[in-house]
């Protein structure tokens, strides 16, 4: 699934093509993704003119003109790319936007988890219970993260996947986040210390902003908004990395399951 690093990578690839085009034809090519696709969201688009791009945890966001914001999810095989020049929909390809201005927004994804719907952003539902952002040094801190000991008896990995917790992360960073802080995946939030809330909160903010520097990881089809792939699956230190060393101490790498997810960790570096 694309976690925060490879959606900021689509956005910022993005940007400097769509921003400025309006839609003229949007062709939707099945009646639904998580949600439905339909008349609501063509009459949404179409004469609309996208006027600036972000980002909310794993959601893309694309501003219009009349101030309303089209959301995309890539949910877990989702992928974004603007084609220049005609374009004919290939398999998988569930919906594109065509521009006045010339090029195609074409929306792939086999597994059909992903969405796109045309909302109020202010007051919509999808961004309402999510966590601070991973990168913001005020909503995530030590003492944010401290205070959940309190209130879960779930394992950390638990938490930092839990985007109400905290938004964009998941489990190729998490595992990552966790092995430079030196905690195992399986520990539970209660037993984290202060000082393991700091470190992290660290992390997490190392960890992210390399992803977003090296343009994510391309574990199997990730490409960017414009066909390119990322470069930091060649930084990971434990994740899917079963039984290679540790790139500190050369202990072979553990896999185990928690949360119903891989989880990969070095036994002598992270307690």
């Amino acid at each position: 699934m694309p976690e925060l690093p490879e959606v900021e990578t689509i956005r910022v690839s993005l940007d400097p093509v769509v921003v400025g085009r309006t839609v003229a034809e949007v062709e939707l090519r099945t009646p639904t993704l998580r949600l439905p696709l339909g008349d609501d969201l063509r009459s949404a688009l179409v004469g609309r003119r996208i006027t600036a791009t972000s980002r909310r945890g794993k959601y893309l966001l694309l501003a219009l003109d009349d101030g309303r914001t089209w959301f995309f999810h890539m949910g877990m095989s989702g992928r974004l790319r603007f084609v220049d020049g005609e374009h004919v929909p290939a398999l998988h390809e569930h919906l594109l936007a065509r521009f006045v201005e010339g090029g195609t927004l074409v929306f792939h994804d086999p597994r059909r988890f992903g969405l796109s719907v045309v909302e109020d952003a202010a007051i919509s539902k999808l961004l309402a219970d999510m966590g601070p952002e991973p990168l913001d040094e005020v909503g995530f801190s030590t003492d944010y993260l401290s205070r959940m000991r309190a209130s879960t008896r779930r394992t950390i990995k638990d938490v930092l996947m839990d985007q109400r917790v905290v938004a964009g992360l998941g489990n190729i960073y998490v595992n990552e986040i966790l092995f430079r802080a030196g905690v195992r995946p399986r520990r539970s939030m209660k037993r984290v210390t202060t000082a393991d809330a700091e470190r992290i909160v660290d992390a997490t903010r190392v960890v992210i902003a390399d992803a977003i520097e090296h343009r994510g990881s391309t574990i199997s089809d990730f490409l960017d908004g414009i066909g390119r792939r990322g470069g930091y699956q060649w930084r990971h230190c434990v994740y899917d990395r079963e039984g290679q060393p540790c790139p500190q101490c050369a202990t072979a790498i553990k896999a185990i399951v928690v949360g119903q997810r891989s989880s990969f960790y070095c036994p002598r570096c992270q307690r």
